[in-house]
């Protein structure tokens, strides 16, 4: 079957174009909201690059003057992220030093798509950073299923290896379902595995190898702006499971009462409006409205999408879920998108690859949660 739940997520997160789960969308690849069976025209996947080539330029928003004379702290996802590639860096020299190991992922690339070549270029470029070690496979679109499964055993079995991602959509004569049910799961770096989701949502049992990218950033985005968690209301506005079914475990591991909203919700803006902390995930562009806002709450903006601008060359903009010219005058701290959410998803891969080196060498890995977690 094409349709396993571990193909599913890896579809979902890679195969459409910015959206919500979508900071998963667009850094593990545009739009992760919407229905993995979409068909994508040349325009959209021309958008999507765009998309994908203006996030990894563009500066983060800066706050109007009337938001800056009394409205929302912005969170630096920017910031973060480096801060963050800087700590695995880090590690990385101390690893190397200490027990002669180098983090090593693989990616598995088929064919030329140029939103596929993108997105595997500002990994490679990260990895460089932090210092790991690369391993490129790049095959036609004639490629055989029996070379991919033959590859990926390959990699599971090459010591200098610790995580194997493989670049999707893969063509339509490839069953993607058992390319990706090959790569074992020591060297699951999306952590989608049933396996690893399954630790994560358990209570008091393994923690999970590696921890989905996008979610584990929401997180890091929190903690690292001294955002109080623990007995918070939090709403996470859509069940993705790419975003919002992991980031909801994850926060009410944390201690946060979570309700999870979505698009048969009734009455969404009063559930907004309870809520401490908001983390929008639907996939919809600037949905969200301030007026929906608690004031002092925090917004965390997972969405990327685009809108119509006259203003603009490219004759759009980038736009999260949350309509932030409104909310910057309610929220207390917020995600500007870009700048926000969308930095944090690769700076993650690179922890998770990190982290499953050192379980290599059966090294505790370096947690998420910051107190008393198996995070």
């Amino acid at each position: 079957m094409r349709g396993t739940p571990r193909l599913l997520l890896r579809r979902l997160a890679l195969a459409s174009s910015l959206g919500a789960g979508v900071a998963a969308g667009l850094l593990h690849r545009p739009a992760v909201c919407r229905d993995a069976g979409t068909s994508l025209s040349l325009e959209s996947i021309s958008a999507r690059v765009a998309a994908l080539e203006a996030i990894s330029r563009a500066r983060p928003i800066v706050a109007t003057d009337s938001a800056a004379g009394g409205g929302a702290e912005l969170i630096d996802g920017r910031k973060i992220a480096a801060n963050i590639r800087a700590e695995v860096k880090a590690a990385t020299d101390v690893l190397k030093q200490e027990h002669g190991v180098t983090p090593g992922l693989a990616v598995v690339l088929v064919g030329a798509r140029t939103d596929s070549s993108t997105y595997v270029r500002m990994k490679k470029r990260a990895a460089a950073e932090v210092g790991f070690h690369s391993v490129d496979k790049n095959f036609d679109e004639s490629v055989s299923q029996q070379q991919l499964l033959d590859t990926v055993r390959e990699l599971n079995a090459d010591p200098a290896v610790h995580a194997i991602l493989v670049q999707l959509p893969l063509p339509s004569h490839i069953d993607e379902s058992k390319v990706l049910e090959a790569i074992d799961v020591a060297k699951d770096v999306d952590g989608f595995s049933a396996t690893n989701i399954g630790n994560m949502c358990l209570r008091g049992g393994k923690p999970p190898l590696a921890i989905p990218c996008t979610p584990a950033g929401c997180v890091e985005l929190l903690q690292r702006s001294d955002v109080a968690v623990k007995g918070q209301e939090v709403v996470v506005v859509g069940r993705s499971n790419i975003v919002g079914m992991p980031v909801a475990h994850l926060l009410q591991s944390m201690d946060a009462t979570v309700t999870v909203c979505h698009s048969r919700t009734r009455d969404l803006p009063a559930h907004v409006r309870r809520a401490d902390i908001v983390v929008a995930a639907v996939g919809a562009a600037e949905m969200i409205k301030g007026e929906w806002l608690k004031p002092g709450c925090v917004v965390i903006d997972v969405g990327v999408n685009s809108k119509p601008s006259s203003t603009d060359k490219r004759g759009y903009v980038l736009c999260g879920d949350v309509d932030f010219e409104s909310a910057v005058q309610v929220a207390g701290k917020i995600t500007p998108v870009p700048g926000g959410v969308g930095p944090m998803t690769i700076a993650m891969l690179m922890k998770n690859t990190l982290n499953l080196a050192r379980h290599s060498i059966r090294l505790p890995r370096q947690p998420l949660r910051r107190q008393n977690s198996k995070y």
